[in-house]
C-alpha cells in the first residue's frame, strides 16, 4: 500500500454527471491548502477505466461498476424520476408507478444508469445516444425518461418537470480509487466523505494542544506575596518572636 509519504502536486478527483462535488471539495481546500483539489468531470462509462489508468486518485462514480482493482465505498442512494414536459397528463399527479408509463413511449439512452431487469413502458424506434440528447426528445413531445434525480436537474428546461418514480431501480453513487494507492491524502478525502472531523481524520497526525504555562502565585500591589490564608478563608495571623 502506497504511503503518499512525497506530497503530489494536486489531489485529482473524478466525478460523473449529476454528482456535485461542491461541499467536499471546500472542506479539503480549508484542510489542505497546500494541495489543491483538481476537479474532473467523466462520463459514467468513463469512470473506472481513468482510475485504473491513474488519470484520477479517486472517483464519485455511479454502481454498479467493475471492481477488479478498485476499492468501493457507497455514499448515497438516489431517487429515481420520470422527466415529462410540464403540459403532460403525468406532470398533474404528484407521484407515478411504472405501471402508470405502460402506454407511453419511454427513452432509453445508452448511458442509462439504471439497471432494468424489464424496460418500462413501450419503446422507441432507436435509443438516443446520451441522456442530453433524450431530454431534447421529451422537450419535442417524443417520450419520457426515467433518470436518477440529479440528472434531471443536471439538465433542468423551463419546459420540463419531473416527477418521483415508485418502484423503479435506483442508482447509487460511491468513492472509488486503486486498490494500491490507499495514500495518506486518499485517507484525507476519504474521511471527508465520511463527515469526519479534523482530529479525528486518519490521514494526519492532529497537532497536539500546547501545553499551559503554570500560573505564579499572585502579589500584592507591594511586590510582596500575599498572605496565606486559613483553611477557614480568614488571614493567618503572624507569630511574634520570644
Amino acid at each position: 500500500m502506497a504511503t503518499g509519504s512525497e506530497a503530489p502536486g494536486s489531489f485529482r478527483l473524478a466525478y460523473v454527471p449529476g454528482v456535485t462535488p461542491g461541499k467536499w471539495a471546500r472542506t479539503w481546500d480549508e484542510r489542505m491548502p497546500d494541495v489543491p483539489l483538481e476537479l474532473i468531470t467523466v462520463s459514467a462509462a468513463e469512470a473506472d477505466g481513468l482510475l485504473r489508468e491513474g488519470a484520477a486518485d479517486a472517483g464519485l462514480v455511479r454502481l454498479p461498476i467493475d471492481r477488479s482493482g478498485l476499492h468501493a465505498i457507497p455514499l448515497y442512494t438516489e431517487a429515481t424520476v420520470v422527466v415529462v414536459p410540464k403540459d403532460h397528463e403525468v406532470a398533474a399527479v404528484d407521484e407515478v408507478s411504472l405501471a402508470d408509463l405502460a402506454d407511453y413511449i419511454v427513452l432509453h439512452p445508452l448511458d442509462d444508469q439504471l439497471e432494468w431487469q424489464s424496460l418500462p413502458g413501450l419503446p422507441a424506434i432507436e435509443r438516443p445516444a446520451t441522456t442530453a440528447d433524450a431530454i431534447e426528445l421529451v422537450a419535442a413531445g417524443v417520450g419520457l425518461l426515467v433518470v436518477p434525480q440529479s440528472l434531471a436537474r443536471l439538465h433542468h428546461r423551463r419546459d420540463l418537470t419531473y416527477r418521483p418514480l415508485q418502484d423503479a431501480p435506483q442508482s447509487s453513487v460511491a468513492l472509488s480509487w486503486p486498490e494500491e494507492q490507499t495514500t495518506d491524502l486518499m485517507e484525507e478525502f476519504i474521511g471527508i466523505v465520511r463527515g469526519r472531523t479534523v482530529n479525528s481524520s486518519r490521514g494526519r497526525t492532529p497537532t497536539p494542544p500546547a501545553a499551559q504555562p503554570k500560573q505564579k502565585p499572585k502579589r500584592e500591589a507591594s511586590g510582596k506575596p500575599a498572605p496565606r490564608r486559613s483553611q477557614g478563608g480568614k488571614q493567618a495571623k503572624p507569630r511574634r518572636r520570644g
